[in-house]
């Protein structure tokens, strides 16, 4: 998995008093937790685009006082109205230990389902968590829909790499091919549309109807 460098100083006084400072001076109060103590330390806002306004999976390598700490994003808050980072926590890897992590889907291939029967494909998963050694996290999980007819479905349990365990069940639905709207519309409508027999059939018993009336009044 790629990773992206933060450069971080530590925090040697905490309270809302400090946090507020650093807020205005566009840094960001963050916590590294993991294998010792939690450790706090402020960083750029402007070195979380990288991570954080992306939808593909990162490591994070954190420099503190030229120390590197390997660790992966855990927790992000936003301001309600602003969407400025207010804080970040991040847990710290271990070579030796396995970590959770959501990572992004990516689709290939084409689906003859949408090619050839006019379905739509819907991404029922965007991400999906797997356990791993940090050596072992893909950047992606790849969605091979090259198979897919219509009405077809990628499960979970199709995707499995020996070198991570999914963190869903194995019928979670990926993807899947269903029929388009106006497809189905169409079909509606072409039953509901009356056919040349239909339309031959009910002429026939209104004349019928017609003359049955006539004959009643030829009686009276």
């Amino acid at each position: 998995m790629k990773s992206i460098t933060i450069n971080g100083s530590t925090r040697k006084v905490l309270g809302k008093k400090s946090t507020k400072e650093l807020r205005k001076q566009d840094m960001v109060p963050c916590v590294l937790y993991g294998e010792s103590e939690a450790i706090h330390f402020s960083a750029k806002e402007i070195d979380f685009s990288k991570l954080v306004y992306t939808p593909n999976a990162h490591t994070v390598k954190i420099i503190l006082e030229k120390k590197e700490l390997n660790a992966i994003l855990q927790d992000i808050q936003f301001h309600p109205l602003s969407d400025k980072i207010l804080h970040v926590d991040f847990y710290q890897l271990n070579e030796n230990k396995e970590v959770s992590v959501e990572i992004p889907v990516k689709i290939e291939g084409s689906a003859p389902g949408v090619l050839l029967s006019g379905g739509v494909l819907l991404l029922n998963q965007r991400k999906l968590k797997v356990k791993a050694f940090p050596k072992n996290l893909p950047d992606f999980i790849t969605a091979d829909i090259s198979k897919l007819e219509l009405g077809d479905k990628l499960y979970s349990s199709e995707l499995k790499d020996d070198k991570y365990e999914f963190l869903h069940p194995d019928n979670t639905v990926v993807c899947q091919v269903k029929v388009a709207r106006t497809s189905l519309k169409e079909i509606e409508e072409a039953e509901a549309e009356p056919t040349e027999e239909t339309t031959k059939e009910a002429t026939e018993d209104k004349k019928e109807s017609a003359e049955a009336t006539e004959d009643t009044q030829s009686k009276e």
